[in-house]
């Protein structure tokens, strides 16, 4: 546990806009995208108890499926972007779904080649409670960054009516 602190401290002692990815911020420089996924690493691994011969037929498999994953969210943002129709979003986003459904069908069985059915289970949650740290961690680092803005704002408020 003390490894996941420590390399969640450091991890967000970097500033990072939005999502690594998968939906989270996605971090300025590749510094910061590595860290997170450093982060990520030793957390999925003590969730999930992995040992070092589980890790070492997990990890290349599990990390291909996440960048299939993310691809295939990138074609809906792009489509976004793009300014494509409500329509046509809607049917795209559907079509991608089941793809990802497909994805996680293969790549289930393809884990459990290396990992039992229980951690593959644990992996979801394991996931979510991943990002949940990491977005609870953003928007603590956005709330401090408003008060010190709000703070800096007083004193120059209190300053001017000093000079007045």
């Amino acid at each position: 546990m003390k490894l996941i602190n420590t390399l969640l401290a450091v991890l967000f002692a970097f500033q990072f806009g939005y999502a690594q990815t998968e939906d989270l911020p996605e971090p300025p420089d590749q510094k910061a995208k590595d860290k997170i996924n450093a982060a990520r690493i030793a957390f999925i691994t003590e969730k999930l108890g992995l040992t070092p011969a589980e890790a070492e037929k997990f990890w290349p498999v599990y990390r291909e499926f996440v960048q299939k994953r993310q691809q295939l969210q990138q074609q809906y943002r792009e489509a976004q972007r793009a300014g494509k129709p409500d329509k046509e979003l809607v049917e795209l986003g559907l079509q991608l779904k089941q793809q990802e459904l497909d994805l996680e069908k293969n790549y289930s069985g393809r884990l459990m080649e290396s990992i039992s059915p229980q951690k593959l289970m644990a992996l979801r949650q394991a996931e979510a409670d991943f990002k949940k740290i990491v977005l609870q961690q953003i928007k603590q680092r956005q709330n401090m960054q408003n008060n010190r803005e709000m703070q800096r704002e007083r004193i120059q408020q209190r300053q001017q009516q000093r000079n007045n």
